[in-house]
């Protein structure tokens, strides 16, 4: 087979895995009384991303093969998703949360790492086979983002996004990934005398780039935008699923069909990666960080908006701007901090930016979106006075992104050299 469709489907059963359950667990979970408890399972997947990918990149550099290592993550995270599915089938409503919530955490405790292994996996291979990876793998990476959207089509048409079934589809598609890795070609572990301690794999030493004034505002509006990152993931599907129980939403597609809905957010996703270098060359970082920002304000704001019958084209074009709200801060935030850092710790500080984002950020950001949510919506009994309770949490998530928006217009200070990007190709 073609090392190019090789590595394309490894990345599109990476995120099938993960599109299978995201974006439709929250509703799952409300469904069996654990709503109140949804911002603490997104939470978790924040929390492991501090620590886990650093571990298994040790253990990856060090003493097995990275290709080994991902397959090896995605049968634990496999069969711990699979033992949650059947506890939900065997429990019924009867479900207590500390088991549920234990065999979910240790399922992403595995599957968060295997997503920088993917991509230590195509750099390595094609590296080792002489192709320039700027241009291989972006191609490459986009089917992940449509294996995810695949998954998040299948769980929907076939309404496992309202039960414990999307945990058997994402550990089914763990086991075949598991055993597709094994037959990937080799990536030899480091057998060099130098040898990264846990301290610099944990990106710890780029820290040092908060002695920097701009570096350390950047960094920490990265963390405070890093809070909406998981918000609509965790309650964009029970939101809207939540029509249904209003009897003249009841049976209109967005209502029946909120997954196929959400999905639009990922289709724009890879379409606004493509125009990343052009934005970033003609406006610079500070603008387009900006734009980011302002997308999350519509985002979160078409949300409280729209409904899914006549308003259900609020609902679309808050999914348009999603791929603005989430490329044009992740990617075009990578590239500011690979551009602005010293090569000696230019993969730590990539780190540090995650670990900011999708590390502390956004783990902050679903537990204080908890508090939100269960105490305008959870507390509440009545549908309607629940839809009012939606209303307001999502206005207060778009208060809150137009807040940092306004702070980091006034704050960041960054002067635009178009030539510092010129060289950027995605």
């Amino acid at each position: 087979m073609n090392l190019k469709l090789r590595l394309t489907v490894l990345n599109f059963l990476q995120f099938a895995v993960w599109g299978a359950y995201l974006t439709s667990m929250g509703n799952y979970l409300g469904s069996i009384g654990l709503g109140s408890k949804i911002g603490l399972f997104y939470a978790m997947q924040g929390i492991v991303s501090i620590f886990m990918p650093a571990i298994m990149g040790i253990i990856a550099d060090r003493w097995i093969q990275a290709q080994r290592l991902l397959g090896i993550c995605h049968l634990l995270a496999a069969v711990f998703l699979l033992a949650a599915g059947y506890y939900g089938m065997s429990a019924g409503n009867n479900i207590e949360f500390s088991k549920l919530f234990a065999l979910y955490s240790l399922s992403v405790m595995f599957y968060m790492p295997s997503i920088a292994l993917s991509n230590s996996v195509a750099y390595t291979v094609l590296v080792n086979n002489n192709f320039d990876t700027i241009k291989a793998f972006p191609p490459i990476r986009t089917f992940g983002t449509i294996g995810f959207i695949c998954a998040m089509l299948f769980v929907d048409f076939t309404s496992y996004q309202n039960n414990y079934s999307q945990f058997f589809v994402s550990g089914v598609l763990g086991i075949i990934l598991f055993l597709y890795s094994f037959t990937l070609p080799e990536c030899p572990v480091n057998k060099s005398d130098e040898k990264r301690s846990l301290y610099d794999a944990l990106g710890l030493k780029a820290f040092s780039l908060f002695k920097d004034k701009k570096m350390a505002t950047f960094f920490i509006f990265s963390m405070l935008l890093g809070v909406s990152l998981q918000i609509t993931n965790g309650y964009a599907n029970p939101f809207i699923t939540s029509f249904k129980d209003i009897p003249s939403f009841k049976d209109t597609w967005g209502a029946n069909h909120a997954n196929a809905l959400i999905s639009l957010s990922q289709v724009s996703e890879t379409a606004c990666i493509l125009l990343i270098p052009f934005f970033l060359k003609r406006f610079g970082i500070k603008k387009v960080m900006l734009m980011a920002m302002f997308a999350w304000v519509l985002r979160f704001g078409l949300f409280g908006l729209g409904n899914p019958g006549n308003g259900v084209w609020m609902f679309i074009l808050s999914m348009i701007v999603y791929g603005i709200a989430f490329d044009f801060f992740n990617v075009s935030g990578s590239l500011f901090v690979d551009k602005e850092t010293d090569k000696s710790i230019r993969s730590s500080a990539q780190g540090v930016f995650m670990m900011m984002t999708n590390g502390f950020g956004a783990t902050i950001g679903m537990l204080l979106a908890q508090e939100v949510v269960n105490h305008y919506v959870f507390s509440q009994t009545d549908p309607l006075l629940q839809l009012k309770g939606w209303e307001m949490s999502w206005y207060i998530f778009a208060g809150y992104a137009l807040v940092v928006a306004v702070l980091f217009a006034v704050i960041f200070k960054h002067k635009h050299n178009p030539e510092d990007v010129s060289s950027v190709k995605h």
